[in-house]
Order: structure tokens, then C-alpha cells, then sequence
């Protein structure tokens, strides 16, 4: 084989990655319908590449018989002895038919197929390598726009950032490293089409096992997630040591870590609560930093009534009720959020059932009379100020 062709060979096999192998047997494969082509040759015709200095040479196999009638197949008992002294009629034997000037007809024939052959590689090897790596977090840079969308240089791949995958306030200016979500592989008859995403809550998962040691070795671990791209996001977490605080390990010292996260989303806040396995708790925990009063959980309807100062009824809300919105998501319940001033107007215009009977009092005197009240009150109470269902 000519050294500068075996030399080509190893280059393409070091940027494209793709085994010297496989290169040579879609060579071989290309020449072959190369040499049929070019001399109507029919059969099993195969083609080696050769440390000759031709480089290639073709054989075919041929049946031994008796009377030949189709040179391309077959061959006479005393030609094929020629080649083989073992051969007999009945027998295959496989001979050389390489022609003077297959080299230039190689190379001109040849050429179109075996670069398709290496592009196809190239794809399936893109391919399997970006399949295998759904659900990872990649780091790519922005290339360009185009309409709406954006193309990120993944390094073997473009990958395709739709604009349901954007975030509205993230400004994707060229050259910006990101960090993106590795949603999907495509077959395209283009090649292989690279999904990616920057509002998929899992890419807050791989950005705190990238930031936090204890996440990935497992002692901490993120139970849910809840975001809303581009403005807010809550995490709850729990630690299977109980000498690791899960909180203070995704903070980090003076919240480096948790910071490393925000400046990657382009300072997104990100509320880290402790998980509970007491769903109260899980909710009082998740409306923070707002401090709550009770929690009251309805286990069959998944729902919960809670109480806070009328300080923090604001904040336990939110801005246009994005805390509370997120608190639901993080823990799956349908969060009902009033005030204590509230709570004490629907007790007092509360009217008994029968003259004179206990109706408790909000210092939890009765409980369980108290609860009933609060749940009747509450649903004739339509006054909407201040209050926030999700």
C-alpha cells in the first residue's frame, strides 16, 4: 500500500475517530462495485488493499467445471490447477483478476463512494456516542442564530437549542460557553441531529453533582425539583449521613457552590429546602424563606391549608404567586396559603351550631372543633385579597 494513502488513512482515522479497520473494509467495498462497474463483472468479486505498490488487487471466486460458459464465474479444470493444484471440478477457487489499469479507475470510480462510506461512519459514530449520553450535561459554545433557533458547537456536532428549550432572558451572544441538557438524538437523513436544553430541570440536577462532591458520591441527595426557567427555582434535598447537612453542602463555604450554579444560569435564584418525609414539615420547609404558622394536610386530597404571619403572607406568595407556585411542585400538594388575621376573621364570623357550644379558640384550646371551623368558614369566605391556590 502506497505509504501516503496509509498516511491519509491515519489521519482521517484520528479526527473523524474512526477505526483504520473500518476504513479499509469501506474501501474495499467501494472498489469492488468500482471493478464490477467498470468491467461487468459478475460473481463474488473481492478487493484487498495490499502493502503492494498497486495498492489494490482484485480477485474473484470462480466454480471449476468441466465446460466454462461464463468466464466471470467459472473456470476449466486445467486453468484453475494452475492456481490451485488441489483444485477439482465442483470446487471454488478464488484468483487474482486485477486489470492493468484498475489504479486509475479506482481512484476515479471509487472516490464519491468511499467518501459517502466515511461520512456515513462519521455519522453513526456521532451517533452512538451522543445516544449514549442522553440526559448528560454537555458544555458547547454558541455559534450562531438562525431565525429562532440556536446552534451550539458540541465540538464533533452542532447541536440545535429550539426555542421552547430557550430561556427568554439568557442572551446566547456568539461564542458564550454554556452548559445545556443533552435531550435528544435524531436520525436525520443530514446526519445525526443534536437536541439540547436550557429550561429542563434535570440540568439543575447535573449542575449541583458537578458543584457538589457529596451528590455525586450519593450521600446527599436531591429528592425534586421545581423551576421556572429563567426566573426561580427550588430543590429539596436530604442527606443519608446525619453528620452531612444537605443544605449547607449545596451552599458550600460562603455559598461558593450554590453560586457557581446561579452564575451558570445567568443568576437564576435557586431556594435550597430540607426534604421531610412528615409532609407538614416538606411544606413548611418548602415555602421558604417565608415563615409559616401550621400546616394543616388533607392525605386523601393531597391538599394543605396554611398558616402564616401577616408579615409573610406576601412572601410565602411570591411575586404573582411564584413562590407558592413552586412550593406545589416541589412537594406535589395543592397548597391553600392564608393569613392569621384571615384565619381569625372566618373563626369569629363563625356562627355555632347550637346555642352555646364550645367553638375553641385559635391558641388550640379545641383543636379539633377549631379545624372544623377553619374548614367551614374557609369555604364561605370569598374575599380573595391576599390569598393564592395552586
Amino acid at each position: 500500500m502506497n505509504q501516503d494513502f496509509l498516511d491519509a488513512l491515519r489521519q482521517i482515522e484520528k479526527e473523524k475517530e474512526i477505526p483504520l479497520e473500518v476504513l479499509l473494509t469501506t474501501i474495499e467495498s467501494a472498489l469492488e462495485t468500482a471493478y464490477k462497474k467498470n468491467y461487468a463483472a459478475t460473481g463474488d468479486v473481492r478487493v484487498r488493499v495490499t502493502s503492494s505498490k498497486s495498492g489494490f488487487k482484485v480477485f474473484c471466486q470462480k466454480d471449476v467445471v468441466e465446460d466454462v460458459n461464463n468466464g466471470h464465474t467459472e473456470i476449466g479444470l486445467d486453468d484453475a490447477k494452475r492456481h490451485d493444484p488441489d483444485a477439482t471440478i465442483g470446487s471454488s477457487i478464488e484468483i487474482e483478476v486485477t486489470p492493468e489499469n484498475f489504479g486509475r479507475i479506482a481512484a476515479q470510480t471509487a472516490k464519491q463512494v468511499v467518501v459517502q462510506r466515511i461520512r456515513e461512519a462519521e455519522r453513526e459514530h456521532v451517533y452512538e456516542e451522543f445516544g449514549d449520553r442522553v440526559g448528560e450535561v454537555v458544555t458547547g459554545t454558541v455559534q450562531r442564530k438562525e431565525q429562532r433557533n440556536v446552534l451550539i458547537n458540541l465540538g464533533k456536532v452542532e447541536a440545535l437549542l429550539p426555542p421552547a428549550e430557550q430561556v427568554s432572558t439568557e442572551p446566547y451572544r456568539f461564542g458564550d460557553r454554556l452548559k445545556v441538557y443533552l435531550l435528544e438524538v435524531r436520525r436525520t437523513p443530514r446526519g445525526p441531529q443534536v437536541i439540547v436544553s436550557r429550561t429542563h430541570p434535570t440540568l439543575i440536577r447535573r449542575l449541583f453533582e458537578l458543584e457538589v462532591p457529596e451528590i455525586a458520591e450519593g450521600i446527599v441527595t436531591i429528592k425534586s425539583v421545581a423551576r421556572e426557567a429563567g426566573a426561580r427555582t427550588k430543590i429539596a434535598v436530604a442527606s443519608s449521613d446525619e453528620k452531612v447537612d444537605p443544605v449547607g453542602a449545596c451552599v458550600g463555604h460562603r455559598g461558593s457552590r450554590v453560586q457557581a450554579v446561579v452564575n451558570e444560569l445567568y443568576d437564576e435564584k435557586i431556594d435550597i429546602v430540607r426534604w421531610n418525609a412528615d409532609i407538614t414539615k416538606f411544606i413548611a420547609e418548602s415555602l421558604s424563606p417565608a415563615k409559616v404558622v401550621s400546616v394543616t394536610a388533607d392525605e386523601q386530597n393531597k391538599t394543605a391549608l396554611v398558616v402564616v404571619p401577616d408579615t409573610q403572607l406576601s412572601l410565602a406568595i411570591g411575586k404573582s404567586g411564584q413562590n407558592v407556585r413552586l412550593a406545589a411542585r416541589l412537594t406535589g400538594w395543592r397548597i391553600d396559603i392564608r393569613s392569621e388575621a384571615q384565619i381569625a376573621k372566618a373563626v369569629l364570623t363563625a356562627k355555632p351550631e347550637a346555642e352555646g357550644e364550645d367553638v375553641g379558640s385559635a391558641d388550640g384550646s379545641n383543636p379539633e372543633a377549631e379545624k372544623e371551623i377553619q374548614l367551614e368558614s374557609l369555604e364561605q369566605d370569598t374575599v380573595q385579597e391576599d390569598k393564592s391556590e395552586v
